[in-house]
């Protein structure tokens, strides 16, 4: 008996769309009720769907071990992270953690207490604030948890984003890349786009973020005039309420979807030949380019949705060419405010 993941779309809006069934189709009962507890507690669907792939894992290797979540503990917690590293394909080190993650909340979700047995690993370590001031403070944890590389962020260079862009010919288009690239919007953000969040004489817009957190960003001039463009003469009649649809075929006027936005970009990464080009690359550059021009961090996070500033921080990680270049700067203007030596004779 084999588990999958299926998407029912005609549940009750307090029930998770991402449900898991055998082969006969019959629902996993102690992963399907966790997954409507998140769904809930207002968890986007991006979320819930990254959750049901976790417990997909997770159910496929209880089966394989003959166990079952009641006798989930610590040792066998360790059993099944030694077995994702021995097994190809090897999963990522982030990939493992949010699965443990998903796992202990499931655990506590069914027996109301941390998954039982020794601690596997008991380590250490100091923190600081965000911005690397303060005293330290020591901390203890005891989950088992994988040391992830750390994050480096890698924005597109202006050349590439000029390869890249040339080769939209539809407003719509240059209006999706323009609010990732000049507002930092993520794709998931510039397609929950309704028409009411679009403020034209105001020139900002409304986004909603994580968490359905909501957060205003300005427009500048010539993102507003693009999506005037395509709100004027590209965007067809239709009921619905988002501002981005389906200009052709079939699915004319219906919403733009999750799987429509990454053939456009695939469509243009083979035209441009800029193979770095993604959504979220677009939103680095963003980040990396607000640092450079000086704006605050403060400014910063509140213009990308970020709940931490610790997120906002990894921006100032540039490049080392931006570092030299940053660096060659800085001596002409020192070099400048020294006296000019007199001629020897």
């Amino acid at each position: 008996m084999s588990f999958h993941v299926v998407t029912k779309n005609s549940l009750p809006a307090s029930a998770s769309p991402y449900r898991l069934q055998d082969d006969r189709g019959r629902e996993i009962a102690w992963t399907n009720q966790f997954l409507d507890a998140q769904k809930l507690r207002q968890l986007s669907l991006r979320s819930l769907r990254a959750y049901a792939f976790d417990l997909l894992h997770a159910a496929r290797w209880f089966q394989a071990k003959r166990h079952s979540l009641a006798q989930l503990t610590q040792a066998l917690l360790l059993q099944y992270v030694h077995d994702q590293l021995q097994d190809p394909p090897q999963p990522t080190p982030q990939t493992i953690n949010h699965r443990l993650g998903v796992l202990r909340c499931l655990y506590r979700f069914h027996y109301g207490r941390e998954i039982p047995g020794k601690p596997a690993f008991r380590h250490t370590y100091t923190t600081r604030s965000p911005l690397g001031y303060g005293r330290p403070q020591r901390k203890i944890t005891t989950n088992l948890r994988l040391r992830q590389p750390r994050r480096v962020i890698v924005p597109l260079s202006a050349e590439q984003v000029a390869h890249f862009w040339k080769g939209f010919r539809r407003f719509r288009d240059l209006a999706i890349v323009a609010l990732m690239l000049l507002d930092g919007l993520r794709s998931c953000e510039v397609l929950q786009l309704q028409l009411d969040d679009l403020s034209l004489s105001d020139a900002r817009l409304k986004v909603r973020g994580k968490a359905h957190k909501e957060r205003f960003a300005p427009l500048s001039a010539d993102t507003l005039q693009v999506l005037q463009n395509y709100l004027h003469l590209e965007r067809p009649l239709t009921n619905s309420s988002l501002l981005f649809v389906s200009l052709k075929g079939p699915r004319r006027g219906q919403p733009m979807t999750t799987a429509g936005l990454r053939s456009l970009f695939r469509h243009h990464r083979l035209i441009s030949r800029v193979p770095q080009a993604n959504p979220h690359r677009f939103r680095h550059t963003f980040g990396a380019d607000m640092v450079r021009a000086g704006m605050s961090l403060p400014a910063l996070m509140h213009l990308m949705g970020h709940a931490h500033i610790h997120t906002t921080m990894l921006y100032v990680q540039l490049a080392p060419q931006d570092v030299w270049r940053e660096y060659a700067r800085a001596v002409q203007q020192r070099v400048a405010t020294l006296p000019v030596p007199e001629r020897m004779p």
